[in-house]
Parts: structure tokens; C-alpha cells; sequence
């Protein structure tokens, strides 16, 4: 039975896209559009130059391409389902996370595993088919690429608790809309997903050293193009497991507080 709940956590927001052909074709179009359009940007930009801030370009279109591809990942549409835990606040229906037989912290974790696998399969599918044209180069090494594939896990799990805090915001703003999309544009900027982390100033590179966001993305994609030595990998990797551990208890400790907030407007 537990596994049984799982399983139909796990799956509700990845069917509420594969239910919808129109979605899903929006989704394609979407993503082809992307990675054409970063592609044919950072082509442009190096079209005069060389290497620019230690990066070729080269790597810098497969950086860019890697960060489309990647954000797919926890790109689904909850919003559309109306499942986002801002919805279910502010309609009173977050009630019922607290009346089904799986806790309200496994169902939310469950549910970002189904969307997450999901989105894997279409990241994998579009790193084929730009391989196989030629838009991205292949990692430098078997140990390289299997070093890329640890980081980008534990990259992912520190996204999960990063978007679970934005989530559990929502107990005490309960409409935090504005919070929420400067906080997600943070989010992007500051782990490299519009431009790699080295482009910026040395102020700015050193400041996303003490925040997390830099170890969802930018360092797995570092690793990947080789901007991360293969002998460094060790101590990135472990910062990122420190975070993992540091965020998982954070959101485990406001899991518990938000328990005694559950307040709707109207609900």
C-alpha cells in the first residue's frame, strides 16, 4: 500500500503534461527554441574573440546548452495543476496534505522525485540529439563524465531543499508571489543558469561561494566543460553534500513549524 501511494505521489504533476499532447508539444517547441537561440547567442559573442575568461567557445555553447537542458529538470507546470503548496495556502486545500496517509514532507518529496525523473528523460533525450549534431561537446573523460553525473544528483537535491524552502515560505507569507519570483530569478542567476559564474565580477564570484545556489548548476556544468579540474572534483562535490545535509535539516526543522501554521485566507 505505501508503495502504492508513492507511486500515485510520485506521477500527479508528470501526467498532468503527458494528459495534455498540446503541452507537450509546446514543451519541444520550447526547448528547441532555447537551445537555438543560446547556442546562436554565445556563437555570436565569440565570433571575434578567443578564449574569454578561461572559456572557449566551445565549452561556453555546451555550458549553455547543458544549463537548457538541465533546467528542464524541475520545469513542470504545478502551477497549471493547481498543486503548488502558494495555491493550496491560499485556497485552504492544504489542509488534505495533512489528511492523507503519506506526511505532508514525503508527498511533497515524492512528487518532486516523479517530476525530476520526468524531466530527465527529456533532458537525456535533447543531450542526445545534441551530441549527435554536434552543438555540445562530449565530456573529456569517462572519469569526468562520471564525476559530472554525481555532482549534477547532488546538485539536484540541494535545488529540491533550495525550491522546498521557497515552498515553505509560502507557511508564513502565505501570498508571497513577488518574494517568490525574486527569490527564483536569485535562484537562477546566482547558480549560473544565464551566464557562467566566472563572467561576473570577483565581488559577486566570491559572495555565491557562501550560498548555495552556485552548487546546483554551475558547479556540475563546471565540471562537465573542464573549468573545474578533474582533481578538484573531490572538494566540490564535498561542499556539495554539505549542503545537502545543512538544507535537509533546515527544511526538516520548518516542516515541523509550518505543521502549527496552517492558516487560509477563506478556506
Amino acid at each position: 500500500m505505501a508503495v502504492l501511494h508513492a507511486w500515485r505521489a510520485a506521477r500527479v504533476t508528470p501526467l498532468g503534461e503527458l494528459h495534455a499532447p498540446p503541452r507537450m508539444t509546446a514543451v519541444l517547441v520550447r526547448l528547441v527554441v532555447q537551445v537555438v537561440l543560446v547556442a546562436s547567442l554565445w556563437s555570436g559573442l565569440y565570433a571575434h574573440s578567443g578564449a574569454t575568461a578561461g572559456m572557449t567557445r566551445e565549452q561556453a555553447i555546451t555550458y549553455a546548452v547543458l544549463a537548457v537542458l538541465a533546467s528542464r529538470l524541475r520545469e513542470l507546470d504545478q502551477y497549471a495543476g493547481r498543486d503548488t503548496v502558494l495555491q493550496h495556502m491560499h485556497f485552504g486545500t492544504i489542509v488534505y496534505w495533512y489528511l492523507r496517509p503519506l506526511p505532508p514532507a514525503r508527498y511533497h518529496a515524492l512528487r518532486a522525485l516523479g517530476e525530476q525523473v520526468y524531466g530527465a528523460a527529456w533532458a537525456l533525450a535533447g543531450y542526445a540529439v545534441c551530441l549527435a549534431a554536434g552543438v555540445i561537446e562530449p565530456p573529456g573523460s569517462a572519469a569526468v563524465a562520471g564525476v559530472f553525473v554525481v555532482s549534477l544528483l547532488l546538485g539536484q537535491l540541494v535545488l529540491y531543499f533550495v525550491m522546498l524552502l521557497l515552498d515553505q515560505l509560502c507557511f508564513w507569507t502565505i501570498r508571497n508571489t513577488s518574494a517568490m519570483l525574486i527569490l527564483l530569478f536569485a535562484q537562477n542567476l546566482l547558480s549560473g543558469v544565464y551566464a557562467p559564474l566566472w563572467f561576473f565580477p570577483g565581488w559577486f564570484r566570491a559572495m555565491s561561494t557562501f550560498l548555495p545556489f552556485q552548487a546546483t548548476l554551475s558547479v556540475p556544468l563546471s565540471l562537465y566543460v573542464g573549468r573545474i579540474r578533474l582533481s578538484d572534483a573531490g572538494g566540490q562535490l564535498a561542499i556539495q553534500a554539505v549542503w545537502v545535509v545543512l538544507l535537509f535539516f533546515l527544511t526538516r526543522f520548518l516542516w515541523r513549524r509550518a505543521a502549527h501554521r496552517v492558516v487560509s485566507q477563506g478556506g
